[in-house]
């Protein structure tokens, strides 16, 4: 199948590549790309699979949760919220789907998807939580994510998810990835950003937020070359005035 990634994408930057859809359980020597919400696509990009819509479900068998890796976070939210079943509270404005949400460990503050896992089935076969390598927004998971298992965490909680949805109110709208850099320890990569004179600063049609400086946005037209160009400077200009290097969150494909 063909994609269009200057409006698949969540950032609306790439061309239109063919991709691979795998509807069954297999291996897969390329790049899986989920909903391309933290990938910014060369013009030149390796080879990319997506899961068919066969991956697409929620299942509650004997208070397991089993999801399948194609699954919007919105959908397992609404899921979660319409069941009164707890742990899922954190991702309503997390965008992406299961599998790329497992691969980054995706969460708000200390809530994070990792940590009601049970269990991953990936291309490599059955992986448990405790095999899966879960750090800050990284896993070790190696295969295609075909379906996970979920224990169920308590009822859900709306005060929490109502918290949770107030901290991260302050994203600015747009084409973006959603957060560019992970957070260093002990500090924040947009207050980095910001430090170093880049808060609002523009290269071509792309730009750090001058809401949150480490939410790159496309304001219309932006080139893989913008983006990468400004990933780059705020890495040099970061290390050279405090040391730290930054972790980017996004692939680059």
């Amino acid at each position: 199948m063909k994609i269009d990634f200057s409006k698949y994408s969540s950032v609306k930057i790439g061309g239109v590549f063919e991709v691979e859809e795998l509807s069954d359980i297999c291996e897969f020597d390329g790049v899986m790309i989920g909903g391309a919400n933290n990938i910014l696509i060369s013009p030149n990009p390796p080879k990319m699979g997506i899961l068919s819509p066969k991956f697409d479900y929620i299942k509650l068998e004997n208070g397991v949760l089993k999801i399948g890796a194609k699954t919007s976070s919105a959908k397992i939210y609404k899921f979660t919220k319409d069941n009164n079943l707890g742990g899922f509270e954190f991702i309503k404005k997390i965008p992406g789907t299961l599998g790329g949400l497992i691969s980054m460990n995706a969460g708000v503050k200390e809530y994070e998807i990792g940590a009601s896992l049970k269990s991953v089935s990936t291309s490599k076969g059955i992986k448990h939580r405790n095999e899966c390598g879960f750090g800050y927004r990284h896993s070790n998971i190696d295969g295609v994510i075909f379906e996970a298992s979920f224990d169920i965490r308590g009822e859900f909680d709306n005060e929490l998810s109502a918290y949770l949805n107030q901290k991260r109110s302050n994203q600015p709208k747009g084409a973006s990835f959603g957060s560019c850099f992970a957070n260093p320890s002990g500090d924040h990569a947009g207050r980095l950003i910001e430090a170093a004179g880049l808060k609002g600063f523009r290269i071509g049609g792309c730009g750090f937020s001058e809401i949150h400086a480490n939410f790159l946005i496309n304001y219309g037209g932006g080139s893989f070359e913008d983006a990468l160009n400004l990933i780059n400077l705020a890495k040099e200009r970061v290390y050279e005035l405090f040391g730290i290097r930054l972790r980017c969150e996004v692939v680059i494909l």
